[in-house]
């Protein structure tokens, strides 16, 4: 698909078929962030497993399609586009998302990757295109539009600075607001949760480790409490049987039981906290690479060296449980449970993210807990006319 004219002068838009072109894809925003000092490579056997229609059980509930943009021989940029069967239905529009964006600093290259991206998901009958989610909402989520002064948590993104002016200049505005909390774990949490905490757990409420031996088992208990609690949340998509069994082998090798606890309330599993090592400190120098000696490097940092960084990227609460007293003392008890084991493993921080930007209950423990917003990622939307 060429676009020749305004916009897109001299660039070529090319749908990703092969697994050289995946590879290519994979490596654009490696090279457009190279000068970035808080730039992390992901790891290229973990993007092409993510981005692999035999590896991630998304696509087997969603259309995807990838791009890559071409000029004088070279990649500029990059985009996707997705159609979710299980994403939230509008009745009154059909919602298509884009993804992956990430291009060379020139308007050109930006209306030519958007131009391919809303062509597409208007042939599939959207009348609406909303994003970045890179895939879905249960991944990376949003672009980064403030905040850049740091590198990014496990997981999370990290955007060009001019990316946010360039997708407006496309004709998106913002739809929704997601924040990052940074947390110092070397202080207690404040007194007024700590005196709460330090009294125990209420009557009922046993908190418990992660059973690794049980790992598939407390895997699923996890994604049904959370496609529980979170399913009135804008955006959600529960996850599938598939995408849980997908979850679990990928963390596996970088979950700590003793930062993943789980809360019951009179024997019936209420909630739990996810806190995963910020995989991103030991793979900052690795150029995504894992060989020759990347392994190595990794498990070394992981297990012997570690990091000094966690991000907790899933809490949650059953929402039988959510506006009663026992379960909203919860969030504090488990994120105290979390914290105390943190520490005494030496970890200095812990980012809470994301946060939707309405999401008050949230916002207030990620503040009550000591946190303070440091980063902000944007979902825009745009009508498809």
């Amino acid at each position: 698909m060429a676009f020749d004219g305004q916009p897109g002068a001299g660039v070529t838009v090319t749908p990703v078929r092969t697994r050289a072109e995946l590879d290519r894809f994979i490596r654009v925003p490696m090279r457009l962030n190279a000068g970035d000092p808080n730039w992390i490579s992901p790891l290229i056997s973990e993007r092409q497993q993510a981005l692999s229609a035999k590896a991630n059980p998304f696509f087997e509930h969603a259309q995807v399609q990838m791009w890559l943009a071409v000029r004088d021989g070279r990649d500029v940029g990059r985009i996707s586009a997705q159609i979710d069967a299980l994403a939230p239905v509008d009745p009154t529009r059909s919602i298509g998302h884009f993804g992956m964006i990430a291009a060379e600093d020139d308007p050109a290259v930006f209306a030519a990757l958007f131009a391919a991206a809303e062509a597409w998901l208007k042939e599939r009958g959207c009348d609406v295109a909303q994003g970045p989610f890179n895939l879905s909402v249960n991944e990376e989520v949003g672009l980064l539009v403030d905040g850049f002064d740091t590198p990014p948590m496990v997981l999370m993104g990290h955007d060009a600075p001019y990316t946010g002016q360039r997708v407006e200049e496309q004709g998106y505005a913002k739809a929704k607001d997601m924040f990052a909390y940074i947390s110092n774990l070397v202080n207690d949490l404040p007194d007024g949760v700590l005196r709460r905490v330090k009294r125990g757990p209420p009557e009922g409420v046993i908190l418990r480790k992660l059973d690794m031996k049980r790992f598939e088992a407390e895997v699923h208990t996890l994604t049904d409490i959370a496609n529980d609690a979170w399913s009135d949340n804008w955006g959600y998509t529960p996850s599938t049987p598939a995408e849980t069994r997908h979850l679990a082998k990928s963390l596996k090798a970088v979950i700590d039981p003793d930062l993943v606890w789980f809360a019951d309330i009179d024997g019936e599993d209420a909630g739990f906290i996810v806190a995963l090592p910020n995989v991103n400190e030991a793979i900052a120098d690795l150029d995504g690479k894992l060989l020759p000696f990347g392994w190595a490097k990794l498990l070394w940092r992981l297990k012997v060296a570690r990091v000094k960084s966690l991000r907790v990227p899933l809490m949650g609460v059953r929402r039988k449980f959510s506006r009663t007293l026992r379960g909203q003392v919860l969030p504090f008890h488990l994120t105290n449970a979390a914290a105390d084991q943190a520490r005494a493993k030496g970890y200095h921080s812990i980012e809470l993210s994301w946060i939707l930007e309405d999401n008050l209950p949230m916002k207030n423990i990620c503040e009550r807990v000591g946190g303070r917003a440091y980063k902000t990622y944007r979902i825009y939307e745009k009508a498809l006319k």
